[in-house]
Parts: C-alpha cells; structure tokens; sequence
C-alpha cells in the first residue's frame, strides 16, 4: 500500500507535468499552424493565423510576440511570420503527437470532428511513454480490423 507521503508526491508530479504542459500548449499550437501555413502557402501571415485561431489580431500579434522572445519565429512588421529552427522543431514534434493520438482515436471508430477535437488536447499532456503505448495499441486494433 503506497503511503500518503509518496502518493502526495506523485500526484504533485502530475500535477507540475500538467502545469508545464498548459505553458506551452499556446506556443506548440501556434508554431504548427504557422508550419502548416508555411507548407501550404509559402508564408504565414498575422491575417492567416488570426483567421486560423479564431481569436483577434492583438491577440495574435500579443503572442507572435511571444514566441519571437522565446527564439521559435522570426518576423518584422508588416511582413511573413517564419519559424526559427527551435520552432520547426517544436512544431514537428506537435505534428507527431498529433498524428499519433488523431490515429488511435481514428481506430476507436471516432467520427473526425471528435478525432480533431480531442487530439488537439490530449496531444499536449500526453507523455512519450503513453504515446509508445498508443502507437502499440493502435497497430494492434487496426491488425484486428484488418486494415492499415
């Protein structure tokens, strides 16, 4: 039976964990959309993102900010907003939780509104080792269903 002490150390744990992920939740949804805009239209602009997000211009512009201090985008008013290395790689690793928990909720038979819903949340708390599980877990229930 776990004492009180160490299950009061380990639910703190979770809780930082949780703490740390909601800081940079903003920044790792940001980064990926202005990735994805990149992608698709060769540049991403304050418009674009404001559109995106669904939030204001100050808003946007606010966090642009933001991430400029923070070393993962590079812009100058009234131009593209483009992301540094540190950026690209912060929005790759958001694409990848992403796809691996959008993949397991798709082999649970969800409809995509929900898979677009929920892996836009879950991708920001879930950690390495349950994303190696998810990605087990979905290989095993697609090899169930017989497909890929």
């Amino acid at each position: 039976m776990m004492s009180e002490r160490s299950e009061a150390g380990r639910r703190a744990a979770a809780f930082r964990r949780t703490r740390e992920a909601h800081l940079t939740e903003v920044a790792e949804d940001y980064v990926e959309l202005i990735g994805d805009l990149i992608h698709l239209r060769g540049e991403a602009r304050l418009a674009d993102i404001t559109e995106h997000m669904a939030v204001s211009q100050p808003t946007v512009s606010k966090i642009i900010a933001r991430l400029r201090r923070e070393g993962l985008v590079v812009s100058r008013p009234y131009r593209a907003i483009f992301l540094t290395e540190a950026g690209a790689q912060m929005a790759a690793e958001a694409r990848r939780k992403h796809a691996i928990v959008a993949d397991f909720l798709r082999s649970l038979g969800l409809d995509e509104a929900t898979v677009d819903a929920d892996s836009e949340g879950i991708e920001h708390h879930v950690s390495d080792r349950t994303l190696q599980a998810l990605i087990a877990l979905t290989a095993r229930l697609k090899a169930e269903a017989g497909t890929k």
